[in-house]
Formats: structure tokens, C-alpha cells, sequence
């Protein structure tokens, strides 16, 4: 510690002195990040090409000797610019045709005495296991856990479980007022 100076500002005091020091470049770098070395990225000077400055490249690496882009990928091998390999190489995907889902047998029960059945509300069910029912039921049943086509059969049976299960805990409710 110099005299009449704390620590902390001894060493702002020596960083500004070395920043004095240290000359400034003419031209910013603000394509470099400090403290990562460059090496991993390819240069392509001049409109020389690279194979591995392109940016397709790195996917048909990946793909083997097999993949659809076989013939691509010989073309970047050889470098793709040689006069001796002018063909081109169309790729057309193939459309993907999606199947179509099918129903779960439980969505097409869509009248209330089969959903108080699969329910099996009983005189002997409490407030707790009517609440547990109902998160039972929406786990399969829930409209936004099913596919598209089928949500207007899950939305109706949500809509009848969640009355059914609602009037036993009214009736619940009710006879708990009465026996007191």
C-alpha cells in the first residue's frame, strides 16, 4: 500500500498506467471475440472455395455413404468446382404423408351413464377421492392431450365428468350440512 492510498485505488492506479502503455490499433476488431481462438472457422480468401467453408457441407458429412445426398456428397469430396465434374444433383424429397390417428376406444363413450360408469361414483366417495377422480379422468381425457380430429369427443367428456363430479360433491356437501 502506497501511502495515503488503499489498495483498491493502487491498482486503478496502476491499470491506467498500463493502459497509457499499451497502443492503440488503428482498425477495430469487432469480428473477435478476445479469448477464443479462431481456428475452429474456416477462411475462404479470394472466392476460393473450401469443401468445408461451405455451409451445406456439414450436414452431408454427417450423413454416410448411404444417405440420399450420396452423390452430393462425392461432388464436395472433389471439391465441386473441377471442370471435370459439372453434373448437377437434383434432390427431390419425397412428401411425407402423415398417417392419419386413430380414435382411442374410451373418446367414442360420449353418453353420461357410460362416463358415470367408467367414473364409478359411489355413495361411499369422499371430497378427496371425487378430486382424485377427476384428475384421473382429465389425465386420459383432457382435449388438449389427444390429437386434433378427436378433441370435440374429449371436450364433451370432460364437460359430463366434470358435472357428474360436481353434483356428488354438491350432494356431498349437502348431506354434511343436514347431519349437523
Amino acid at each position: 500500500m502506497l501511502f495515503g492510498q488503499s489498495v483498491f485505488q493502487s491498482v486503478l492506479d496502476r491499470l491506467d498506467a498500463e493502459e497509457e502503455e499499451t497502443p492503440k490499433s488503428a482498425e477495430p476488431s469487432a469480428h473477435r471475440i478476445h479469448g477464443l481462438n479462431t481456428g475452429f472457422a474456416s477462411t475462404v480468401l479470394e472466392g476460393v472455395s473450401v469443401p468445408s467453408a461451405r455451409p451445406d457441407q456439414a450436414y452431408v458429412d454427417n450423413l454416410g455413404s448411404d444417405g440420399p445426398f450420396a452423390s452430393f456428397k462425392e461432388e464436395a469430396a472433389t471439391g465441386g468446382d473441377s471442370a471435370a465434374n459439372t453434373k448437377t444433383v437434383t434432390v427431390k424429397p419425397e412428401p411425407v404423408v402423415p398417417e392419419p390417428p386413430v380414435m382411442p376406444q374410451h373418446l367414442t363413450r360420449v353418453r353420461p351413464e357410460q362416463i358415470a360408469a367408467e367414473l364409478s361414483i359411489s355413495s361411499g366417495d369422499t371430497m378427496h377421492s371425487l378430486s382424485d377422480k377427476r384428475r384421473a379422468f382429465a389425465k386420459t381425457n383432457h382435449p388438449d392431450g389427444v390429437a386434433l380430429p378427436f378433441r370435440d369427443n374429449a371436450t364433451i367428456r370432460m364437460k359430463i365428468a366434470n358435472l357428474l363430479i360436481d353434483e356428488a360433491m354438491r350432494r356431498l356437501a349437502k348431506a354434511a350440512r343436514l347431519r349437523r
